[in-house]
C-alpha cells in the first residue's frame, strides 16, 4: 500500500532516502528480517553517528546520520512489501526518532559552545517543526483515497492491535509515544485547529512543509557538521522555527476547509 494516492503525491524534501530504502526493503523481502529489525538498525546507525560526533569525526557522523534516514525509510517500505503493517513498528519508530534527536542535541551541546538552555530550546523547536510536518502529512494520508492510515490525526487512545502483533506491546509503546509527543501534538493542534477539515493540501504546500520533515532536518545537521559549523546548529534550528508560523498562516489564508 502506498502512503498516498497518485494525485496527492508531492516532492518530499525530507524523503530523499526513500529510493535506497525501498531497494534495501526489496533485498530483505524474502528473508527473516522484519520491519522491527530494520528499525533497530536505524537506531544503531544513529548511535554510531553520535559516537562520531563525540570523536569529532564529523564527516563520518554526517554519513551515519544520512544512513539513519535511509534505513528509517526502509522499515516502512518492508512493512508495505511484506504487507505487515503494525502499530508497534509505527510507535517504536517514533520513540527512537525523538530519543535519538535528544541525544544528537545533547552531544552537539557537549562538543560545541552552545548553552544547555539554548540547546534544549533547539530540541524543542526541531520537535515542534517535525510535529507540524507530521500533522499535515497524516491529515493528507488519511484523506487520500487508498492511502496509508496506520497513523491517526488525533492519537487519543491506544489502537486495536493489527494481526501479528501483541495488544500489550501496542499499549506500552502508545504510552511512550503519548509521553514523548503528546505535548507537541497539542501545541500544533492549538495553532491550527481546523486543518483536519481541509479536503486536501496542494502539492506545492506539502513540498514547502517537508522542510520540517525529520529527514531534511537531519540532512541539514549532516551538512553543517563536516563544514565545521557545529556551533551554528543550535541557533539555526531556533531561527528556522519562524517559518512554522509562516506555513500555518499560508494554510489558514489560502487553503481553507
Amino acid at each position: 500500500m502506498s502512503k498516498l494516492a497518485e494525485k496527492d503525491k508531492f516532492l518530499d524534501l525530507s524523503d530523499y532516502g526513500r529510493p535506497l530504502g525501498k531497494a534495501i526493503a526489496l533485498q530483505l523481502k524474502n528473508t527473516k528480517f522484519t520491519p522491527i529489525h530494520v528499525t533497530l538498525l536505524f537506531g544503531i546507525s544513529g548511535l554510531i553517528a553520535i559516537y562520531c560526533i563525540l570523536e569529532k569525526q564529523y564527516l563520518l557522523a554526517g554519513f551515519f546520520i544520512v544512513l539513519k534516514s535511509i534505513i528509517d525509510a526502509a522499515d516502512g517500505e518492508l512493512a508495505r512489501i511484506k504487507n505487515t503493517p503494525s502499530y508497534s513498528g509505527r510507535y517504536l519508530d517514533s520513540v527512537f526518532d525523538i530519543v535519538l534527536n535528544f541525544l544528537f542535541f545533547m552531544t552537539i551541546y557537549y562538543v560545541s559552545n552552545a548553552s544547555i538552555w539554548l540547546t534544549l530550546l533547539a530540541f524543542f523547536c526541531i520537535q515542534l517543526q517535525g510535529t507540524l510536518y507530521n500533522y499535515y502529512y497524516v491529515i493528507l494520508r488519511n484523506k487520500s483515497v487508498g492511502g496509508d492510515s496506520t497513523s491517526k490525526i488525533f492519537e487519543y487512545k491506544s489502537p486495536k492491535a493489527l494481526p501479528g502483533e501483541s495488544q500489550k506491546t501496542v499499549d506500552i509503546l502508545f504510552q511512550f509515544y503519548t509521553i514523548f509527543y503528546g505535548g507537541f501534538d497539542k501545541i500544533i493542534h492549538a495553532l491550527d485547529q481546523d486543518a483536519y477539515k481541509v479536503k486536501t493540501f496542494p502539492n506545492w504546500f506539502m513540498t514547502a512543509v517537508s522542510i520540517y520533515g525529520l529527514g531534511f532536518q537531519l540532512l541539514i545537521i549532516a551538512i553543517l557538521l563536516p563544514l565545521n559549523l557545529i556551533d551554528y546548529i543550535v541557533p539555526f534550528f531556533i531561527i528556522f522555527t519562524v517559518f512554522l508560523f509562516v506555513l500555518i498562516g499560508i494554510r489558514k489564508r489560502y487553503i481553507k476547509a
